[in-house]
């Protein structure tokens, strides 16, 4: 009883909701290896660190002896998941899901246990299902129910088109769970209605239903959307040490505790004791140094995350980071860009466009500690930067 009490809470840190904890207690009491599944769409080539809240959680379950059903939705991608769509979502052609669904393969062990992985495509089963087969499981779910799920009501109630094959994409992830039989299914919070399509399928067919997890959205660098690639607002696990360990150090100081809660693997009393320090004066930025270092090594190894907070430090003369640096927001241009002068000047670091236009061409500008002398040089929505114009003047500036 303890240790299934244990595993528990360490499978407990950090979720949003668990459906059911007593049928999860009892799973993890019987003692046998668990199938813990969880579906990646492959919708961009690269992870990011939002990617890795649930793919960590599924590292406990490993530790804790469990098998992961690491589960590339190639199938589910060719429909285009609507969860959180105001319009119908252009699918994946076959080739971007192939070229995505490669590097995926490979940057997942990064964190996971090759052992305990089973890493599986839904298009196995899906692919080779009849027509008759995709009626008999269309009639176990209702539209009625499909019209519960929030943006699939909201599209219908103001007149806008929902597409038939949407209505798959819950389904078929559901049935994705009867397939592998799965005990245990993680997904972010917007995906709690697809999940519990899951549960309801595996009754449906006579299986017992499996335990949903949901974990937290992570934002990204702007604070404010979630982390993604389309929103150019991300950290991914692959990107350059120097880069990743500059992309922590520019999140605001709050959302750096959400980082610490969702991405660290220190203990929840270390982490408060940090808070704590920080209350009775302890700069922020030396709590943010711990977690990128912790990050980088995590993706990379000890002696580049050593070179990568030198590298930083050096680029900003010794921490010369100001305590009271300004976060800015700021809105972009026409075509979603802002041009480097106008940031410049909408953050009140220069007077004028044509005042960091000089500046720019005289050296006295940098981004996350790199000079910079493009004048053309322009910011995507979602960025987040550090940016500094001669010795004294500093803004963490996001463009939303």
């Amino acid at each position: 009883m303890r240790a299934t009490e244990d595993a528990l809470a360490i499978i407990s840190r950090g979720t949003q909701e668990i459906l059911v904890e007593d049928a999860l207690r009892k799973k993890l009491a019987e003692g046998r290896p668990l199938r813990v599944k969880a579906g990646f769409d492959p919708t961009a080539p690269d992870l990011h660190l939002g990617h890795t809240v649930l793919i960590n959680k599924l590292r406990q379950f490993q530790d804790l002896g469990h098998q992961v059903l690491f589960l590339i939705g190639d199938f589910t991608g060719m429909i285009g998941d609507p969860t959180g769509k105001s319009a119908t979502r252009a699918p994946l052609t076959p080739d971007e899901i192939s070229e995505n669904a490669k590097t995926y393969r490979e940057q997942i062990f990064r964190i996971l246990d090759p052992e305990r992985t089973q890493v599986v495509f839904n298009s196995s089963w899906m692919g080779e299902m009849r027509a008759a087969d995709l009626v008999q499981l269309a009639a176990k779910h209702t539209v009625a129910r499909m019209l519960e799920r929030d943006d699939f009501s909201k599209r219908f109630k103001s007149g806008q088109s929902i597409a038939i094959h949407e209505f798959l994409y819950p389904l078929v992830q559901g049935y994705d769970s009867v397939a592998l039989q799965a005990d245990i299914e993680l997904g972010g919070t917007d995906q709690k209605f697809n999940l519990l399509v899951g549960r309801q399928l595996q009754e449906a067919y006579g299986q017992e239903p499996q335990v949903v997890i949901t974990l937290p959205i992570l934002e990204g660098l702007d604070g404010v959307q979630k982390m993604s690639k389309s929103l150019s607002n991300y950290i991914g696990i692959t990107d350059p040490p120097d880069a990743m360990f500059g992309k922590i150090m520019s999140i605001s100081d709050e959302l750096m505790w959400r980082y610490l809660e969702l991405l660290s693997l220190r203990s929840v009393n270390e982490i408060d004791a940090w808070r704590r320090a920080v209350a009775a004066g302890e700069n922020p930025r030396d709590v943010k140094f711990r977690l990128a270092e912790e990050l980088v090594t995590r993706f990379h190894d000890p002696a580049a995350a050593r070179r990568a907070q030198e590298g930083f430090i050096a680029r900003f003369q010794k921490g010369a980071l100001p305590d009271d640096m300004p976060y800015v927001t700021l809105p972009p241009r026409e075509g979603g860009r802002l041009p480097i002068a106008n940031l410049l000047k909408d953050a009140q670091l220069v007077k004028s466009t044509s005042d960091a236009l000089r500046l720019i061409g005289q050296g006295a500008v940098r981004v996350d500690g790199e000079r910079i002398d493009d004048r053309a040089l322009g910011f995507e929505s979602g960025t987040t930067h550090i940016y500094q114009v001669g010795k004294r003047r500093f803004a963490r500036v996001t463009v939303q």
